[in-house]
């Protein structure tokens, strides 16, 4: 059983990581803006933070690992690496973007000119999260990519693990639920194989 903070558990992704790891026994703080829209649990714990650099480090300290799963605009890399870094927790696991994964084309999608350009900003800064992780010191950290299409779905715990590259199925689809995307999350947390890496999932 691990002590895990959350940043982010009542996000799309994050309330699926969230009832992951609490179903496998692990004691979960959750950490946001609003703790009142944390679900209540034996193993949960709602914390508030001001998404301040020292409020985070505060919240985040005292864990074996943290998580994070936020959109990239809403919580600036160059606040929360450091407040990882501050709180002493070396263990971090990142739910990151798809965007700098390579696509088709060759070229990371966030490049590419047919990328959706309302999705560029985020996507952008999630790419330089993962380039600022590269040069961190101090942190186990593991960067999680989705497939293109990252969506509500079934817990099927049937998906196939890459890089750097999207992942596409037989029909041309890059896709992934959060369900499943969960189970990467707390497989990794409970078992070790890519600290220092990114990888990504889909079916």
């Amino acid at each position: 059983m691990m002590r895990i903070a959350l940043v982010g558990a009542t996000g799309q992704a994050g309330s699926r990581i969230l009832k992951e790891l609490t179903d496998r026994g692990h004691n979960v703080t959750g950490i946001v803006r609003n703790p009142d829209k944390v679900p209540t649990g034996e193993l949960v714990t709602a914390v508030g933070t001001d998404s301040s650099r020292a409020s985070l480090a505060n919240a985040i300290k005292g864990h074996d690992a943290v998580v994070t799963s936020v959109r990239f605009l809403d919580l600036d890399p160059d606040i929360l690496v450091p407040a990882v870094i501050d709180s002493g927790v070396k263990r971090y696991v990142i739910v990151g973007g798809a965007g700098s994964l390579i696509g088709p084309s060759g070229v990371p999608e966030v490049d590419d000119p047919n990328f959706p350009p309302a999705f560029r900003p985020n996507s952008a800064r999630g790419a330089y999260m993962l380039d600022l992780l590269k040069q961190t010191e101090g942190l186990d950290w593991t960067y999680i990519s989705p497939s293109r299409m990252f969506v509500a779905g079934e817990r099927t715990g049937t998906f196939r693990y890459g890089k750097d590259h999207l992942l596409f199925n037989e029909a041309g689809d890059s896709r992934i639920s959060f369900e499943d995307f969960a189970i990467a999350v707390a497989d990794e947390l409970e078992a070790p194989k890519y600290v220092g890496q990114r990888f990504t999932i889909g079916y």
